[in-house]
């Protein structure tokens, strides 16, 4: 299964004030691995930067002022999405943005119905707590060390960790481990995880556990044999 985890960056919240574009960042996974694959390109938003923006991203209207508009990146951009779904943290607000620049070059809009909003999982999986990116980052010891200032690749590659993480833990190398097997014949292992996920059990869930153990006597093997 392909999917594309896409971010955006622009020149304020809401293309019905008149903003735009200027950042697209978007990477590839096939069967929650990142294959390395990516499309990345800035956008002319044929305006001025406001200073709040400014201060998010760091791009400025003359740095931006010699790179292509959106119309001419569009073609490339909708060909690496093709009609995967598309894993954006916030989806309505990047996906009101792509759809205000392909109305604006007479181009049919994006459904919504093809994203996955890894914000709308995390405010399921932990309501109540923070869950912008780096909050996300934080819960999942994703490094973020980086990201000084908002950037759409960057944003991208730190989201993608954070949605393989929600979706049950990061699984490098798994598919092309399997293929290895099926044609060698010899046993592939997968490396062990560099940073132990903390239990989620609480304490009372222990000793219940150990309690229900207790009542199904001998020496269960999962407890290892006695010396």
């Amino acid at each position: 299964m392909r999917e594309i985890v896409l971010d955006t960056e622009t020149t304020g919240i809401s293309p019905q004030d008149g903003h735009r574009l200027v950042e697209i960042g978007c990477l590839e996974l096939f069967n929650h691995v990142a294959t390395g694959k990516f499309f990345h390109t800035y956008v002319d938003p044929e305006r001025d930067m406001p200073e709040g923006a400014f201060r998010v991203h760091g791009l400025s209207a003359e740095f931006l002022s010699d790179k292509p508009k959106f119309g001419e990146v569009a073609d490339a951009f909708l060909d690496f999405i093709a009609d995967d779904p598309l894993v954006i943290h916030n989806a309505s607000f990047d996906m009101g943005f792509i759809n205000a620049e392909l109305k604006r070059i007479g181009r049919a809009a994006l459904p919504m119905a093809r994203t996955i909003d890894t914000l709308d999982i995390a405010r399921r999986k932990f309501p109540g707590s923070q869950n912008n990116l780096d909050a996300l980052c934080r819960r999942f010891n994703v490094d973020n060390s980086g990201r000084t200032k908002h950037g759409a690749l960057l944003d991208s590659e730190l989201l993608a960790e954070v949605y393989l993480e929600m979706m049950g833990g990061r699984q490098p190398g798994l598919v092309l481990q399997r293929e290895l097997a099926g044609k060698t014949g010899e046993r592939v292992t997968r490396p062990g995880r560099p940073v132990a996920l903390p239990s989620r059990l609480t304490e009372a869930e222990r000793e219940a556990h150990d309690a229900f153990i207790a009542t199904l006597g001998g020496d269960p093997l999962w407890l290892g044999q006695k010396s």
